[in-house]
């Protein structure tokens, strides 16, 4: 019954190899969240898109294929050389590139991209609020920016737990928040305008995928045991978009380099 509904919902994503998804994802299926994404961006052949967090470049890859999209593939961690072999064997040389860099240090041109996403990483550097108004400096005046994450019921869940929740240990729980706390985030930055933010429509779906996963991997994963746990739903995934407001304050990161 899941693979019916997985083509049903993720079209695109499906037409993927299940087994190279998996061993080049870091964690959940990466294509189930950025096709949710995409449903609700405006992506078109030749816009210049930034992808923040991009692990294996998985993501990259596939906004290049199925958008026609040029990516700059960012991630901190993973070797760059490695996610160019991906890219090659995908055929995506041309429109991928793939950067080793610190998501608070970026050398981008001020208004470079057209698009600026982050799937399942934004958590872990972008909640501070100088740091939208610093990611928002590369983006162009009425630019898009998106991003798809794990997030609390309410806010007061990030302080409390049943059944002696490991999340709230680890970590990086104190990065997990509500989706009203990062759509106030970004409206009271007063440079995005928040467009959509939802938890998607998808949710129980993604969370039954990312279980099945976990098990068959047979690795560690606190937030897919947790998620196993989660009888009362007190996690989900969301989606969040926003667009760049057309003012006077596109130079405001200059001023904002404090990282």
């Amino acid at each position: 019954m899941n693979a019916i509904l997985t083509n049903k919902f993720f079209p695109l994503s499906s037409r993927y190899d299940e087994q190279w998804v998996r061993k080049n994802s870091l964690g959940e299926n990466v294509l189930y969240n950025l096709e949710s994404l995409c449903d609700v961006l405006e992506l078109k052949p030749g816009m210049k898109v930034l992808d923040l967090g991009c692990g294996k470049a998985v993501s990259a890859i596939f906004l290049a294929k199925e958008f026609g999209v040029k990516v700059w593939a960012v991630d901190s961690v993973t070797d760059p050389t490695t996610n160019l072999k991906r890219i090659k064997e995908l055929g995506c040389e041309e429109s991928v590139m793939p950067l080793k860099l610190d998501a608070r240090k970026l050398p981008f041109s001020a208004e470079f991209f057209d698009v600026i996403i982050a799937v399942d990483s934004f958590m872990y550097y972008g909640t501070d609020f100088e740091f939208t108004n610093y990611i928002a400096g590369f983006l162009k005046s009425g630019g898009q920016i998106g991003m798809v994450d794990i997030c609390f019921g309410r806010e007061d869940l990030t302080k409390t737990s049943n059944n002696g929740n490991d999340l709230i240990n680890h970590e990086n729980a104190n990065f997990v928040h509500s989706l009203e706390w990062w759509r106030n985030l970004w409206n009271d930055s007063g440079i995005i305008d928040v467009k959509i933010s939802e938890i998607v429509p998808e949710n129980e779906l993604i969370k039954k995928e990312y279980i099945k996963d976990y098990k068959y991997s047979g690795k560690p994963d606190i937030l897919a045991e947790e998620l196993e746990r989660d009888e009362d739903n007190k996690l989900n995934i969301f989606r969040m978009t926003g667009e760049k407001k057309k003012t006077g304050t596109d130079n405001l990161f200059y001023s904002k380099l404090f990282f």
